[in-house]
Order: structure tokens, then sequence, then C-alpha cells
């Protein structure tokens, strides 16, 4: 039997003052060697959730589980040999190196007055180079762009040789290469037998890269389960309150066929796409300039 990380039932979470719940009669479950998305529009609730699920907040109702034991139970430095993290904001105390902040990711493994060791800084290492930041090493964690930052705290997640990870916005400023890569990357994770978790706003690569979505509305959940069962177009237009077509994925690929969702202007009618060419001369050897009225806004 899959060993489970994570059980949510009817969860729920109010914050003091506030006029709705953030979470409300949420399930969800992962495991081991699973990718799990959790989708909604900003203020859905899929930061506050995740919090709940590693334990950070007590729900107001329901349950939650994490490795067969409640979520907010665990002694902080166990849960953390368990689950690495990324937090979606977070700035350091004082001056640190790349380096020295994925090192800290390495803290939970070490005893109270314990320094790393080689194996320690190795695990390092090789954490810098799978999220292609090893070339940043010595360099001010505060002089690094929005997107070397989150890679680097990825990379911190990883040191911690965790059994799952808990990711939220993983992706957030990074370019398409990168967030390729990192999506790549846990994709993999997944693929050697972690449990992965993670909140993001990219609907697309969700589809294409976790086995299971979870999309989220007002803090309760608007449909969950396999990509082509959540995102259908009535969902999604009612969850993001916007006119959407959703087409397959045309690959090549293992995610070949995958649903991808097409936002439309609002005034524009649901009409069939057209697969896209170049435009080419008389001669067929050289694409023509696209004339600069034709990127320009109707009136």
């Amino acid at each position: 039997m899959t060993p489970v990380a994570w059980i949510a039932e009817a969860l729920g979470f109010r914050y003091p003052g506030a006029a709705r719940p953030a979470v409300r009669d949420v399930d969800l479950r992962a495991e081991d060697g699973e990718l799990v998305a959790i989708l909604g529009p900003n203020g859905a609730g899929k930061s506050t959730l995740l919090r709940l699920l590693l334990g950070v907040r007590s729900p107001d109702a329901g349950r939650v589980s994490l490795y067969g034991r409640p979520a907010d139970g665990w002694p902080a430095d166990e849960r953390a040999r368990r689950v690495g993290v990324l937090p979606q904001h977070e700035e350091p105390a004082f001056p640190i190196t790349a380096a020295g902040l994925v090192e800290m990711g390495r803290y939970p493994r070490l005893g109270r007055w314990s320094r790393p060791g080689p194996h320690d800084r190795a695990v390092v290492r090789a954490a810098l180079e799978r999220c292609g930041v090893a070339d940043l090493a010595g360099r001010d964690f505060a002089t690094l762009s929005g997107g070397e930052r989150q890679r680097v705290r990825l990379a911190r997640a990883l040191a911690q040789e965790p059994r799952a990870l808990a990711l939220d916005e993983p992706t957030a400023s990074l370019d398409l290469a990168h967030e390729m890569e990192i999506w790549d990357l846990l994709r993999g994770e997944a693929r050697e037998g972690r449990a992965v978790v993670l909140t993001t706003h990219n609907v697309n690569l969700s589809a294409r890269y976790a086995d299971r979505l979870v999309l989220l509305d007002r803090g309760g959940v608007a449909a969950a389960g396999v990509a082509t069962d959540v995102l259908r177009p009535e969902i999604v237009e009612r969850v993001y309150g916007w006119p959407v077509r959703v087409v397959p994925h045309v690959g090549p690929g293992a995610d070949h066929g995958a649903p991808q969702v097409v936002p439309l202007r609002r005034r524009e009618p649901a009409r069939p796409l057209e697969p896209l060419e170049s435009p080419r001369t008389p001669t067929g050897d050289r694409p023509r300039p696209i004339p600069a009225t034709s990127m320009e806004e109707e009136p």
C-alpha cells in the first residue's frame, strides 16, 4: 500500500474578524509518489490550506493528518526532517550567501551543537546544481533576482532530504525556461517517491505535470481530480469569472492531450482556433514582418 502523506477531511478555518472562512469543508489526499496542484484565484485560500496541511495553523473544523499524525502535533524539527517547505514570502534576517541559505536546510538533520560535515556539504552542492543555481553559491542572497531567490529557496527545501514537499507558488517570478525546469524537477521528485503538494496560478502546466488538481473557489473545493475532470470550461469560467476555451495540448510527449485553458477576450466569441503558421514571401524563403498595426487594440 502506498503511504499517504496528507489526508484532510472537511477542513475549515476562519481568520479572526474575517467575514467568511478562508478554507471551508475541504477534502484533500496526497500520497507518496504523487504531485498534487492546488489552484484558484487570488484569495481562494490556497496558501491558508497549505499552512493547515503543514500544521502551522490549526483548523477550526475537520482534521488533517501528516503521515498518520495530526499535522499540528508534529514537533517543528521532526516535521522539518519529513517535509521540505517553500513559503511564498520570506526575507533573511541577516546577510547570507545563497549556499549558506541552502545549508540551513541541513539543520534539522544535525544535532543541536553539530556543524555541517562533508556529507552535508555534498547534499547542499547537489541541491544547488539540481536547481540550476550552483554558480550563485557565493552570492549574497539579497542581491539575487526574484527568480534566482526562488530557485535557491527551493534548493534549501531539497537539501532537507525530505520525504514530502509542500511548496507555495514555487515557480513565481521564474522565466519560461526556469519554470519548465522546476516543473520537470518536481515531477522527477514525485517519480522518485516523494509526495509533492504545491500551490500555483499556472493552470496549464499543472494540467501537464500534476497527477491531480484541487481547484479552490472562495475557500471551498470547486472541483478536484484529474485535469480532464477539473478544467472544464463551465467550471473554469465560474471560478475565475472569465470566458475561456479548453483545448488539448498538442504535444509531443507524455502530456499530449492534457487540457489547456485559453482565456478569451471578453468581447470575442468562442470560435475554433486556427493553427499558427509563419507568413512567407511568394518565394517561401523568409517570414514577412508583421505590420505594427496588427498588434494594436481594436477601437
